[in-house]
C-alpha cells in the first residue's frame, strides 16, 4: 500500500481523541485504526515511534509510517530513520519510500547518513537525495563519491546523479571514474551520467 503525506487526521472533524491504547491492541485492524487516526498528530510522535518498534503486520506498520510521514517534522524522520537498518526488506522499502516524501525534513540528516559507518546504510540513503532539490541533491552526492570506497555505493549515487544532477556534479564525476577506472560497471555508468548531464547543460 503506498503511503500518502497530507491530508487531515480522521479525528480533525472534531470527533473524540484516539486512544493511544489501542495501538497496543491484540487486533490488528484496532491498530491500524488506531494509527490512522492519529494521523499527523504532532504529540503523538513518541506513541506512534513505540509502536513502530514492535509492530510486525506490515500493513499497521505503514499506517504508522503514514501517519508519521504526515507530521513531517524531525522527530518524525528520527522515529523512521532506524528502520534503513532494518533486516526486513519490506520495512526498508517502507522507511525509504516515507522518507523520501519528506525531502525537507530529511535534508538535516543527509549528511550524517551519507557518511554512515553502515555501506547499506550510505545507499540506501543515495535514494533519498531522488526527492531533494536538484542542486542540493548534487552537492551532497558529490561530495559522497569524492570520498566514497565501496563502488556499489558508488554506484547508487551515480544512478541518482544521473537522474537529478546539475552541471557542478561534472568534475567530480570524472574524479570518480578515475578512481574506478578498474571497476568495470562504474566508467560506463559515469560516462552515461556525464552525458546527461552535458546534454541538459547545452539545452
Amino acid at each position: 500500500m503506498p503511503l500518502v503525506r497530507g491530508g487531515k487526521s480522521p479525528t480533525g472533524d472534531g470527533g473524540s481523541a484516539p486512544d493511544r491504547a489501542a495501538l497496543d491492541s491484540p487486533d490488528a485492524e484496532s491498530r491500524w485504526t488506531a494509527a490512522r487516526a492519529f494521523s499527523g498528530d504532532v504529540d503523538a510522535v513518541p506513541v506512534l515511534a513505540a509502536a513502530l518498534g514492535r509492530e510486525q503486520v506490515p500493513r499497521v506498520r505503514e499506517a504508522i509510517m503514514t501517519a508519521l510521514m504526515r507530521v513531517g517534522n524531525a522527530a518524525s524522520v528520527e522515529a523512521i530513520l532506524p528502520y534503513l537498518r532494518a533486516q526486513d526488506a519490506g520495512l526498508r522499502a517502507a522507511a525509504i519510500e516515507a522518507l523520501q516524501g519528506l525531502p525537507d525534513a530529511t535534508g538535516p540528516f543527509m549528511a550524517r547518513l551519507l557518511s554512515d559507518g553502515d555501506s547499506d546504510v550510505r545507499l540506501l540513503a543515495t535514494e533519498l537525495a531522488r526527492n531533494m532539490n536538484a542542486s542540493e541533491a548534487t552537492r551532497l552526492l558529490c561530495k559522497l563519491i569524492e570520498r566514497e570506497q565501496h563502488p556499489n555505493v558508488c554506484a547508487a549515487a551515480i544512478d541518482v546523479l544521473t537522474e537529478v544532477g546539475t552541471p557542478e556534479a561534472l568534475p567530480s564525476l570524472e574524479k570518480c571514474a578515475v578512481r574506478f577506472a578498474t571497476t568495470p560497471f562504474l566508467p560506463f555508468a559515469i560516462s552515461v551520467a556525464i552525458a546527461r548531464i552535458s546534454g541538459a547543460e547545452g539545452l
